[in-house]
């Protein structure tokens, strides 16, 4: 039988993504009080598919993400996205994994707060890793949740997410008094600029209101 997927194709047309998409799989993060925190994650594989091949096989996808038995970290990261683009013999390889990461309140009476993350990692001639996560906002004077900020960072070393997601709540403590998206947004850019850990970040606040919503972003590359 012919393998049609790496036939010659002349039609010179390279696809720029090639995969499959919202597979939902149990994962497992590290977890500093835990070691390791289970949860599900949706997950995301594609690659860029040089013109010479008319396509790619599918099921090598699952198969690859199979073989880490659903294990994430920085490393295994890199790991998944070098296998990936040499399997496939693709020009870059991506990944994307969403999953909820669950920390103990230890204040407001206890109990269990979700943050939303995301982890999309790409490796093309060199690779290059974004994780992003949305911390929910609860000001003194508001009723129920004032907003969110989502966070984005690239890093230079290893930083446990509860770090810094305390970082995060520790600057919107501080921000809180004037209650504006300029001020916690401007209060995140100031704390996260002095984490060693962290090579570049973008952060979005935004304040959820009836009819419309404020917000305000900063972005900056770290030396």
């Amino acid at each position: 039988m012919k393998d049609i997927q790496n036939l010659q194709d002349d039609r010179r047309i390279s696809i720029r993504k090639v995969g499959v998409k919202t597979i939902s799989y149990p994962i497992t993060v590290l977890d500093r009080q835990k070691k390791l925190q289970h949860t599900v994650a949706t997950v995301d594989m594609y690659v860029n598919l040089p013109h010479r091949f008319k396509g790619t096989h599918m099921s090598r996808f699952v198969e690859i993400l199979n073989r880490f038995h659903g294990k994430f970290d920085l490393q295994k990261f890199h790991l998944i996205l070098q296998e990936m683009k040499d399997q496939l013999d693709a020009e870059a390889a991506h990944l994307e994994v969403r999953f909820p990461y669950f920390l103990e309140r230890t204040a407001q009476g206890g109990g269990v707060e979700r943050y939303e993350c995301r982890m999309h990692g790409s490796l093309q001639e060199g690779d290059d890793l974004v994780m992003e996560l949305n911390v929910p906002i609860t000001l003194p004077d508001s009723l129920g949740r004032w907003g969110y900020a989502q966070v984005s960072v690239r890093f230079n070393e290893f930083i446990w997410l509860e770090d810094l997601i305390s970082k995060v709540q520790q600057a919107i403590r501080v921000g809180s008094s004037a209650a504006s998206v300029e001020s916690l947004c401007g209060q995140l850019g100031e704390t996260l600029q002095t984490t060693a850990e962290i090579s570049w970040f973008r952060v979005e606040v935004e304040n959820l209101a009836d009819g419309c919503s404020t917000f305000a972003t900063v972005e900056s590359t770290l030396s």
